[in-house]
């Protein structure tokens, strides 16, 4: 891998070329994270722009193996995108072990999806985002989420326009229950409220759920009101890099029914049950769009 730094629009730019296979239109539109959109910002084939970690930032691509991030460091790569982006990760060994059931579909799917990534995201960011995605579409989470951090977040500009980072459980906590229901997250404001106060009320919890094994952090996730196992398999797999989440839906749940008649033992997938889901989870999106 080459890395270089540079200026552009006075902001700091970071180029990386020869990197693992990385499609960022496929990352960011398998319903994993619901903070970036296209956008037009600057002269490359596919470019997002959101954001993350308290940062706003755009990656940009010409090709599956190189990558811009602007508003970005060297530093910063690697501090904080490397990891985000999953490109510290050997895909490769995930294929591997995924290729080994021998599954025709499964293989399309991989074939389908190669490039996305998953994405190592805040677990607050992440646990508050898959409450409210319940029983709701990505349009109207991400105008929700949109909507709780320009109330509550803090303001970061970026090129004249500004935006704003998730806004923190103590944030949301003292906005209260109506203050929540006001921004239209509806049955769910009781919810994000309950979920504040777990972890106000819980200073470890979210290092307890780090550190606890997959059955134990799932438990302790459930704790709260209004989540369930596929929220808290979600909430594991994207908020707190464990790969063996497998998170099943209705959409899931049909898939697997489709293509593993006879069940699939999602526990001999190890850490790569998570990719497994999402290339499930894509093959059968763009499958059906295409029908």
């Amino acid at each position: 891998m080459t890395i270089k730094e540079y200026k552009e629009k006075g902001l700091d730019v970071v180029y990386l070329c020869h990197i693992p296979t990385l499609s960022l239109e496929k990352s960011f539109d398998c319903g994993q994270c619901f903070r970036f959109d296209a956008v037009s910002l600057f002269n490359h084939k596919s470019q997002v722009g959101g954001v993350a970690l308290g940062k706003y930032v755009v990656f940009a691509q010409d090709n599956e193996n190189e990558l811009y991030i602007y508003g970005a460091t060297k530093e910063d790569y690697y501090n904080i995108w490397e990891k985000y982006l999953s490109l510290d990760v050997d895909y490769e060994k995930k294929h591997t072990c995924l290729l080994s059931l021998k599954n025709a579909h499964l293989e399309k799917a991989i074939s389908m999806g190669n490039g996305i990534r998953i994405l190592r995201q805040d677990s607050w960011e992440a646990l508050c985002s898959f409450i409210i995605s319940q029983n709701n579409n990505i349009p109207r989470i991400k105008k929700i989420i949109s909507s709780l951090c320009q109330k509550y977040g803090e303001k970061i500009e970026f090129l004249g326009s500004e935006h704003y980072t998730f806004p923190t459980y103590k944030a949301l906590y003292e906005a209260g229950v109506e203050g929540l229901f006001d921004l239209k997250t509806g049955f769910r404001a009781k919810y994000i409220f309950d979920a504040c106060k777990t972890l106000l009320e819980n200073e470890g919890f979210l290092e307890s759920v780090k550190n606890a094994d997959f059955t134990r952090a799932q438990e302790l996730l459930c704790k709260i009101n209004g989540v369930g196992p596929k929220v808290a398999g979600c909430v594991l797999l994207f908020g707190f890099d464990r790969g063996e989440g497998f998170p099943v839906d209705v959409h899931i749940k049909r898939t697997l029914e489709k293509y593993f008649p006879k069940g699939l033992d999602v526990s001999l997938l190890g850490d790569s049950a998570g990719l497994c889901q999402q290339y499930l989870f894509y093959y059968e999106r763009y499958l059906s769009e295409d029908a």
